[in-house]
């Protein structure tokens, strides 16, 4: 039975094929929402389990057998398997703290000096304008007592006509207007719990590229020009060096797949609301709770047999 708490462990390698078919025909906001909840169903899962599966090791300490009043070892299957499962959870456990403490420091560490590479610059409307050669265009998120940026370089300004630099700025100020910046956050976060889920961020990111070049095409009233501002943008970024200290949570007009947003800008806007992939996903996290809950009942349930009380209570 400690089976069924090792099915949402591997259930997360379905998500990323579900995710790309996803965010190519769904329409970008709800591919958006959809991959992201997902995601972050599949790690509260994950991790849920794999603390539930910590049980049977603790309670084979003595001083944890005696606090949690056992009269009789607990018995969840062959003794050395679920010792040994239990072990790996706890090592998977501890990995993924290191992890998600390390690489939230260090994305902290960016975004903190992103803000102060624009803290003495005017602010107009939001939009800083950085004196770089380089050319780059991003949407910086806010946080405490710091308010939501819009940076762009002159190499990007001096780049773009006069129309693409207005789709340019739309489109940033569509990643800020919908917090695009949560669901990047929420992604990563994930993929930093499991393999899996970490295969999916980049889908994720894509999704909300595509949610801000609609609404920026849909601002401009021009498809034609928000893709030729999203295509010029990216190959000037990719003409320069490239910076390796921009925030992953602030999004950029040269972002992602480039060629497939391009693509999808040049046909008509997508309408299509609903795939067999979003009720995949569905069927995929209601699969994994009702596995994570069943496993978990079950070993509460060995918990109280070990307790001295009744099976059939």
């Amino acid at each position: 039975m400690i089976a069924l708490l090792l099915i949402p462990l591997a259930l997360p390698w379905i998500l990323p094929p579900l995710a790309r078919r996803t965010v190519l025909r769904v329409r970008p906001e709800i591919a958006l929402w959809t991959v992201t909840c997902a995601t972050v169903a599949l790690a509260v899962g994950v991790v849920a389990c794999l603390g539930v599966l910590l049980l049977p090791l603790a309670l084979a300490l003595p001083p944890l057998a005696t606090l949690t009043h056992l009269v009789q070892p607990l018995h969840a299957g062959p003794r050395l398997l679920v010792l040994g499962v239990s072990a790996l959870s706890a090592g998977a456990l501890a990995l993924a703290a290191c992890r998600v403490l390390r690489r939230a420091v260090s994305e902290a560490t960016r975004l903190r000096a992103a803000h102060g590479r624009v803290a003495g610059l005017p602010d107009a409307g939001g939009l800083c304008v950085l004196d770089d050669p380089h050319p780059d265009a991003f949407a910086l998120p806010g946080g405490f007592r710091r308010a939501h940026r819009i940076v762009v370089t002159t190499g990007m300004l001096r780049a773009l006509r006069p129309v693409e630099r207005e789709a340019l700025l739309a489109h940033e100020r569509a990643h800020l207007r919908a917090k695009h910046h949560l669901f990047l956050s929420a992604a990563q976060l994930a993929g930093w719990c499991h393999p899996a889920l970490a295969a999916v961020v980049p889908h994720v990111s894509f999704a909300a590229e595509r949610a801000a070049d609609e609404a920026a095409a849909r601002q401009c009233g021009d498809r034609d020009v928000t893709a030729q501002a999203v295509g010029r943008a990216a190959l000037a970024a990719s003409r320069s060096r490239a910076r390796g200290d921009r925030p992953a949570l602030a999004p950029g007009a040269a972002t992602g797949p480039v060629p497939a947003r391009v693509k999808a800008l040049l046909r008509q806007a997508p309408v299509r609301r609903m795939a067999p992939a979003l009720l995949a996903m569905a069927l995929l996290c209601t699969a994994a709770g009702a596995s994570s809950l069943a496993g978990a009942v079950w070993l509460h349930r060995g918990v109280e047999v070990a307790q001295g009380e009744s099976p059939d209570a």
